[in-house]
């Protein structure tokens, strides 16, 4: 489980954010994971790796930068559908869009290419961002492959998703994304400090937004464990284990802020990494 909040705009005023992004992944709190950083076999890459036996190289998020643009890919589970035999695991999914620079591996053609082969995999939803000069609007596109769907979304708006499809989010997603906005809105001009301290606080609501009918119909062993934004189900260990904001400001200085558990207590140490890089040189 996991949800993402994002606001991606290619042109932002003076002072604000090409792309404002907040999201929680939640997982087994002992799945090995590296925490973010720049990629050793790609350093124009940023984010954390799954280290899992079986899943290593993986991300859930991750952003990469290159001559004229950057582009950003999250993956989300889609909770509830049946795994397909011999799925393929999707971790390399957001590794491999934001590790290829190249334009035949651009947003279209990228997801294109994917939308063709997408069955093979355990359900999931991939969201892409692709942002370049000021005079070409944010690309934004989600694809979902239970059943195969790719959606394109709109420069300078709102969005938040998690682990169903976009049209029935689970009430915790449709009122993160009510918060999210109002957060943009009133501070989408501040500092990274201010921005982001705001976006931290809603990654940590443990606010159960329940009863939600769809959430019961996708989980309904685990639903109201699963209804808040910052989950913690004590009994299977499994919960919103990182919290991840990533600005790019209007002069492209980037900013990946994630607070990941040190151990397996999330009521315990938890650790912080502030990743700042000048894209202005790539894009």
């Amino acid at each position: 489980m996991c949800v993402i909040f994002f606001c991606a705009d290619s042109n932002p005023q003076p002072g604000g954010y090409k792309l404002i992004l907040a999201s929680n992944r939640d997982e087994f709190f002992a799945r090995a994971t590296q925490s973010a950083a720049k990629w050793a076999n790609a350093d124009h890459v940023y984010g954390g790796i799954d280290l899992e036996p079986g899943r290593e190289g993986g991300t859930w998020l991750a952003i990469g930068h290159s001559a004229g643009f950057f582009k950003v890919g999250a993956l989300l589970n889609l909770t509830g559908e049946p795994k397909p035999r011999d799925a393929v695991g999707r971790g390399m999914i957001v590794a491999d869009f934001v590790t290829q620079a190249d334009e035949e591996h651009n947003i279209l053609n990228y997801n294109g290419s994917l939308l063709k082969d997408c069955t093979k995999y355990s359900a999931f939803n991939f969201v892409s961002i692709e942002i370049g000069s000021s005079s070409q609007p944010a690309r934004v596109k989600l694809l979902s492959n239970v059943p195969p769907t790719l959606e394109d979304f709109q420069n300078g708006e709102c969005y938040g998703f998690g682990n169903s499809l976009p049209h029935t989010p689970f009430e915790k997603v449709r009122h993160g994304k009510q918060e999210f906005e109002a957060i943009v809105k009133a501070h989408g001009g501040s500092s990274v400090e201010t921005l982001s301290a705001q976006l931290m606080q809603l990654l940590r609501n443990k606010h159960k937004f329940w009863p939600d009918v769809e959430l019961k119909r996708r989980a309904p062993n685990w639903g109201e464990g699963l209804s808040a934004l910052n989950v913690h189900i004590e009994d299977h260990a499994y919960g919103s284990r990182t919290h991840t904001v990533v600005l790019v400001d209007s002069e492209n200085k980037m900013h990946f802020i994630e607070e990941t558990m040190s151990g397996l207590d999330p009521l315990g140490e938890w650790s912080r990494t502030h990743i700042e890089k000048d894209f202005q040189n790539s894009v």
